[in-house]
């Protein structure tokens, strides 16, 4: 496996690969979490929704930038971050996996690339967001396993 800057024929890949990460999540756990009324308003065209974000997820005069695990020529999970060079910060935006590399340690090289080209670019600290709820336990276990502080959040939805 190679880390590879994105290039944008993956773009189509990286897409379904989005969408097979992400679907059991809004699927499987937050419509019955809240219901077709907030769902529907808040997530409704979830996967329509990552065409326009991937797009713009490698930008890099915008400090933007997506790695791609490839595998023998096929993308196999990505990760995408930026930097607010300004406050030396890093956030990482997005990792996904293709299921059948989950747990061979793909996302954690993706991350430490990620953290070595923030460094590189002046940043001090990196911020990484995940849910709370049972979809999202193996992020947090990655990120916890990456030395990140879990900070104690909370969101709420109620239907009007």
């Amino acid at each position: 496996m190679i880390v590879r800057p994105f290039e944008p024929r993956d773009l189509p890949r990286l897409t379904e690969l989005t969408i097979d990460t992400f679907g059991p999540f809004y699927e499987d756990s937050f419509r019955p979490l809240v219901g077709e009324a907030i769902f529907a308003r808040q997530h409704g065209h979830w996967r329509e929704d990552y065409d326009p974000l991937l797009a713009t997820l490698h930008d890099p005069d915008r400090h933007r930038h997506v790695a791609v695990a490839d595998l023998d020529g096929v993308p196999a999970g990505y990760v995408g971050w930026e930097i607010d060079p300004a406050r030396q910060h890093g956030s990482i935006r997005i990792l996904a996996v293709d299921a059948p590399h989950r747990r061979a340690h793909l996302g954690t090289e993706l991350c430490e690339h990620a953290f070595r080209h923030m460094r590189t670019h002046g940043a001090r600290y990196v911020e990484i967001g995940t849910g709370g709820d049972e979809f999202h336990a193996r992020a947090r276990a990655l990120y916890e396993s990456l030395g990140c502080i879990k900070l104690p959040l909370a969101v709420y939805f109620r239907e009007l």
